[in-house]
């Protein structure tokens, strides 16, 4: 019983769809998964129970990627085809049945949609998957006791809450006397984005642990996981924090928190005074050069979104 499901390229699209492949994960105890996704994805689903293979989808020109995809997947007959990128490869498969996304609602969070596409209810959430081998990694990285993790980066600087910010913040959270007094304090960012991070690497000095691409993925994931408490900017690593399920407070500005908030009982978010849409009547959108836009975020309105996300996991788990 062979399951072909296809996601997205980008680590946070392909996070929010997790919840659909661990349903089918559970509902399915005989199927094989194959998964389709980005390189940068790729990692996420190393661990996956069942998975008879990962194939990489590098985009190309003319989308001949689409026509590589399917002279590697028409050899197999598919119990199912899901197709979380609406491209409508799944009917040019053999398969038995095929769920195919369409156009999302404006309405729901990319979870909901996501669930939509099987009509799963109720809307499961995302999930994360580890294998032993990064979750040794991640020990050895962050030790034992307690780790703050910020997410410091995003994909474009206009999301990125000031460094000087989520210094103090650390500061605040790690202080004697409060939940997380004495944390160690790691600074999580892909390969692209170490200009966006060596502020706050350099406000928190070498006592923080720096993962802005230093490791790969899985293993940066498995850090994410031990954590008492992840901070950060609205990115691809803030939902894979939220379906680890550790405490994630997502921070949130020039991008839409009805469709990307982190989803989970262990999640909550931060936004700006201002909409996105009063945001984005300030600038001309220049991916590579705005300014942060979180301005109106400020230290001691996170801090105490983040007390309360701890103390809600801790009554929680009393």
């Amino acid at each position: 019983m062979n399951v072909l499901f296809v996601t997205s390229n980008r680590i946070g699209d392909a996070m929010l769809s997790t919840g659909v492949l661990a349903h089918l994960v559970d509902t399915m105890p005989e199927a094989r998964f194959t998964v389709a996704c980005g390189p940068l994805a790729a990692p996420l689903f190393a661990a996956l129970p069942r998975r008879a293979a990962t194939i990489e989808l590098r985009k190309g020109p003319a989308k001949l990627h689409w026509l590589s995809l399917w002279a590697r997947t028409v050899a197999n007959f598919w119990e199912l085809v899901v197709d979380m990128r609406g491209s409508g490869l799944a009917w040019f498969l053999p398969a038995r049945r095929r769920a195919i996304l369409a156009a999302r609602d404006p309405a729901l969070h990319r979870v909901e949609s996501a669930a939509g596409v099987l009509r799963i209810s109720p809307v499961p959430s995302p999930r994360l998957w580890l294998a032993d081998d990064a979750k040794a990694e991640a020990r050895a990285i962050a030790g034992e006791g307690r780790l703050l993790v910020l997410g410091a980066t995003a994909n474009w600087s206009g999301k990125v809450w000031p460094a000087e910010r989520f210094a103090a913040l650390a500061s605040a959270l790690a202080a004697p006397g409060t939940a997380l007094a004495g944390a160690r304090v790691a600074v999580v960012g892909g390969p692209g984005e170490r200009a966006m991070a060596a502020p706050l690497l350099e406000a928190l000095g070498p006592a923080a642990v720096d993962l802005v691409g230093t490791a790969p993925l899985a293993t940066v994931a498995a850090v994410i996981a031990r954590a008492a408490l992840y901070v950060g900017n609205d990115s691809g690593l803030m939902h894979v924090a939220a379906a680890s399920g550790v405490p994630t407070l997502g921070l949130f500005g020039p991008s839409d928190d009805r469709h990307f908030r982190p989803w989970g009982a262990n999640a909550a978010f931060v936004r700006t005074k201002e909409t996105k849409d009063e945001l984005f009547a300030r600038i001309e959108f220049q991916p590579q050069g705005a300014h942060s836009l979180l301005g109106s975020i400020g230290v001691d309105q996170v801090r105490a979104a983040a007390e309360a996300l701890l103390a809600r996991r801790a009554e929680h788990a009393a």
